[in-house]
């Protein structure tokens, strides 16, 4: 099954949402879904978990790259159906305790080889190109980028770009990749010429869905709901269940 990274340097474009809520329309259909939370801040481990007491780090990605557990034991079956393995604070401190280790940059892609797992694999990643980024990086084989309809976003995806050409260099191998256009407001000129130029510079790696502006999206986990749940006939439920569409259809998730 497929392992992705959902990856962008910059902060805001939606990254934790898009993963949160591909992973459980994917569950929704049938799929056992992993959601991997590789960012300290652990919104994604607070949105497949809300109304529950905080995991102690032990339970969590802290317990797998400090060597205590194997992968496969920091799994948490959530009730949206996805399998969690969670983020905690105490992730950050990571980076230090790796450094510049470049063997520290293969963990989780060796605990994924060891844990099997039987379903398509979702990673947020932080934003920024650090050990917990790259650990995701190396175990992906594609790469899922979403991106805000503004001109800073447009610029960290091509320097986003260039670093994956890079990485594919090191690693001998390539990796697929998509682009979602997030908070999409075809209303506003600056975001339909995001959208174009997206689509002249990376074609069909551009995704075909783009997930509108939605306030919904924003609620839903604080609700312990996905968008679906919380407004299946909204147009977030609707962009989001497009975008799992569309990749399914494309293979991505295989």
């Amino acid at each position: 099954m497929a392992c992705i990274a959902v990856f962008n340097q910059k902060g805001g474009v939606a990254k934790t949402t898009s993963t949160f809520n591909l992973a459980t329309a994917l569950a929704r259909a049938g799929w056992k879904a992993w959601a991997i939370d590789m960012d300290a801040q652990a919104h994604l481990t607070l949105a497949l978990t809300a109304g529950k007491p905080p995991l102690d780090p032990s339970t969590t990605l802290c317990a797998f790259f400090n060597q205590q557990k194997p992968l496969r034991d920091v799994v948490h079956e959530t009730e949206l159906g996805v399998r969690l393995v969670a983020s905690h604070p105490e992730l950050a401190k990571v980076e230090s305790l790796f450094g510049s280790n470049a063997q520290a940059t293969l963990a989780l892609k060796r605990g994924l080889a060891e844990a099997e797992p039987d379903g398509p694999v979702l990673i947020d990643c932080c934003p920024a190109l650090g050990v917990l980024s790259l650990n995701a990086l190396y175990a992906a084989d594609r790469v899922l980028i979403p991106v805000s309809s503004d001109y800073l976003s447009l610029q960290s995806v091509i320097r986003l770009d260039a670093a994956i050409t890079a990485l594919e260099k090191a690693m001998k191998r390539t990796i697929e990749k998509r682009i979602v256009i997030t908070r999409f407001d075809g209303r506003r000129k600056l975001a339909l010429q995001i959208a174009q130029t997206l689509h002249d510079r990376y074609g069909e790696q551009v995704c075909k869905t783009r997930i509108r502006e939605c306030v919904a999206l924003a609620e839903s986990p604080s609700l312990g709901k996905d968008i679906f749940a919380h407004q299946r006939k909204g147009v977030g439920a609707q962009d989001y269940g497009a975008l799992a569409y569309e990749l399914l259809r494309s293979g991505f998730f295989r």
